[in-house]
């Protein structure tokens, strides 16, 4: 098994392997590892038929920077003439009109699609329990979710069902389940990938992302999939794989304080965290603590806001232009109120009613108005340690893959999954998980890394370090 793609790439133009057999293998493996419930649907033939195409490019030397690439999408992301559903029943049975921009710009690359991914329904969850169409089980211990609410794309990569998947991190979605399940995970800065064809949750925190078995691999597909796009007016101007990058020898790289005082980290993750710095600190590099008491509050500000948005954002599902709708409404209100009542989720109407709450009259000031205000707070204290600093760095999660059923009776447990990851996505700043141990319960666990807004090319170099 290829732990990298231009290992993988140099045996595919040698000859040494054909395409159609790799796809096929890839097909035998998700058929043998059905129960892990990560895909909700694959592309067999149409990807033999790719293969075909693309085998024929790389004979011919004319083959783009993808090809052979075996790729999933998490069932939030538009392909054109396929189905679309984000885990849910309110989308059921819906095609799609058109691609998003991240799979055109795979596809123009000779990658392959092999399949769309279950997820937490519309992308809320952090245990991939919350989709319409079963959980995902974690392929290192079926027992374990696998996270989410990427979850389905963590699992497939992991379980090595495909080379590469795309997610999408509204506050650790990508990261999180790269923790659980030792792969690799990118959340970019916000802006620099086209949200264009991804199903809005929260539009002001949502990033479309990679999930790899390397960091080489999450950089190159980075480099394809972001830059500009008339389709979406919050996409960066440039593309950042254009900048230049060079990585001082001795780095600046702090450590938040409050995450590894927290009374909720496991202990093993603390320790294997606080060796890493030492080992940085051996190697010459500058890692000082940094402290940020807004720490608790960065979950209760990201609920709030997210929920808002959601609230929103999926407004437009009313079982009256597409998806579900009730065989039992009577006019259009009454149809309205029962498909979104039959077809959302326990966790999707919690969030939108939520969301509806916080921006009610008589609430927005004390709920909605003040969590924009601490957003800010803590993306103006996140900058200015970035004034010093080339790097902070957090555990991924503060425990390792937890027991099916263990937290989705209790929504704040299960929320306070993201107490790391939400940081990134409350600044837009890019964040990687990548695998920093394995716990004596024998699942993995990851470090984050931060980095400064568009310096998504100076993290990439330094995970690699790190991983090296």
């Amino acid at each position: 098994m290829y732990r990298s793609y231009s290992s993988y790439r140099s045996a595919l133009d040698s000859g040494s392997i054909q395409l159609t057999a790799v796809v096929q293998g890839f097909l035998n493996e998700i058929q043998h590892r059905s129960s892990l419930n990560a895909f909700l649907e694959v592309y067999g033939e149409e990807a033999l038929e790719r293969a075909k195409s693309i085998q024929e490019k790389i004979n011919a030397g004319q083959a783009g920077k993808l090809a052979g690439m075996v790729v999933g999408l998490k069932d939030n992301i538009c392909y054109r003439d396929h189905r679309v559903s984000a885990s849910s029943k309110i989308l059921e049975g819906f095609t799609s009109l058109f691609s998003a921009t991240a799979v055109e710009r795979l596809l123009a690359e000779d990658a392959i699609i092999i399949g769309r991914l279950n997820c937490d329904e519309f992308a809320m969850g952090s245990s991939n329990e919350n989709s319409a169409y079963g959980p995902v089980l974690n392929p290192l211990m079926e027992s374990r979710v696998p996270g989410g609410s990427s979850g389905g794309s963590a699992a497939a990569v992991a379980a090595h069902l495909c080379h590469a998947a795309l997610g999408s991190d509204t506050g650790g979605s990508i990261r999180q389940p790269a923790s659980f399940t030792g792969t690799v995970g990118f959340k970019p800065t916000y802006g620099s990938v086209s949200r264009h064809g991804l199903i809005a949750y929260g539009s002001s925190f949502d990033q479309i992302g990679p999930i790899t078995h390397s960091v080489e691999d999450a950089s190159l597909i980075m480099s394809i999939i972001e830059g500009p796009d008339e389709f979406d007016t919050t996409a960066l101007p440039e593309k950042l794989s254009q900048k230049e990058v060079a990585l001082p020898e001795r780095l600046k790289i702090g450590f938040i304080r409050e995450t590894i005082e927290s009374e909720g980290i496991d202990t093993e993750i603390k320790s294997a965290f606080l060796r890493k710095v030492e080992e940085l600190r051996s190697q010459g590099h500058d890692v000082v603590e940094v402290s940020l008491p807004e720490l608790p509050y960065l979950v209760p500000t990201y609920y709030v806001l997210t929920t808002a948005e959601a609230s929103s954002n999926l407004s437009r599902f009313d079982g009256m232009r597409y998806g579900y709708r009730s065989p039992k409404g009577q006019g259009v209100e009454d149809t309205i109120i029962l498909s979104r009542s039959e077809a959302f989720g326990k966790e999707v109407k919690r969030r939108i009613m939520l969301g509806t709450f916080v921006l009610s009259a008589g609430y927005y000031d004390a709920y909605y108005s003040k969590a924009q205000k601490v957003r800010r707070k803590i993306q103006n204290k996140t900058k200015a340690f970035f004034e010093t600093l080339d790097f902070l760095i957090t555990p991924t999660t503060p425990g390792v893959a937890f027991p099916l059923g263990n937290k989705s009776s209790d929504p704040i447990k299960m929320y306070l999954e993201d107490i790391y990851t939400v940081q990134a996505n409350i600044t837009g700043m890019p964040a990687i998980s990548i695998p920093l141990g394995t716990h004596s319960e024998g699942l993995p666990f990851g470090i984050q890394i931060m980095a400064n807004l568009e310096e998504d090319r100076k993290l990439f170099a330094f995970a690699e370090a790190l991983s090296s």
